[in-house]
């Protein structure tokens, strides 16, 4: 019995494929926030790869496939940078509701993920708690999703972890967030 569970399993995943979603804006559109240069390794590199391995039976699919997943979530959030982007509807109610504002929201996002080493993903919940994830599992509630892995930054902040996270809130797309709760 465990042989056919086995084998029920191959066949499946033989038969599902991932993609890599389509980018809803080119790639020099997050400038300054993130440059073309980091979105195309980030995206066409990296995120592509995920799809590409797990597609191609090569290494960890779990890995892979959660991989893919998670940046599917995090480029479809983004649009063109706004000095003043801020949440509104569904997502304000919540962060109001559960943080009092958004700048007591964003501290602790960044308090939280100012306090993570190693890899990692944060994110906002469909409840509102902030979590993390720690390298790659896919999560039904997320919300809001930052990218915490070196990959995400360096190219364009070095070191600069702070800066990152301070530039990532503007170029949120908070539709997409109301969308996903």
């Amino acid at each position: 019995m465990e042989i056919r569970a086995a084998i029920d399993l191959i066949e499946a995943k033989s038969t599902k494929k991932l993609e890599l979603s389509k980018l809803s804006y080119n790639k020099t559109a997050l400038s300054p926030v993130l440059s073309q240069r980091s979105l195309d390794n980030h995206y066409s590199g990296l995120a592509k790869g995920y799809v590409e391995r797990y597609n191609n039976n090569e290494g960890d699919d779990n890995f892979n496939e959660a991989g893919a997943y998670l940046h599917n979530h995090f480029f479809a959030q983004f649009q063109t940078p706004r000095s003043a982007n801020k949440p509104h509807g569904l997502s304000l109610s919540l962060i109001e509701r559960k943080y009092g504002s958004f700048d007591q929201f964003k501290d602790e996002f960044i308090k939280k993920a100012m306090s993570l080493q190693g890899s990692n993903w944060i994110y906002m919940s469909k409840s509102g708690e902030i979590k993390t994830i720690r390298n790659h599992e896919i999560r039904k509630d997320i919300a809001l999703l930052i990218d915490w892995w070196e990959h995400a930054w360096f190219d364009d902040y070095g070191t600069n972890k702070s800066k990152y996270i301070n530039n990532i809130w503007r170029i949120i797309n908070w539709n997409v967030v109301n969308t996903r709760l």
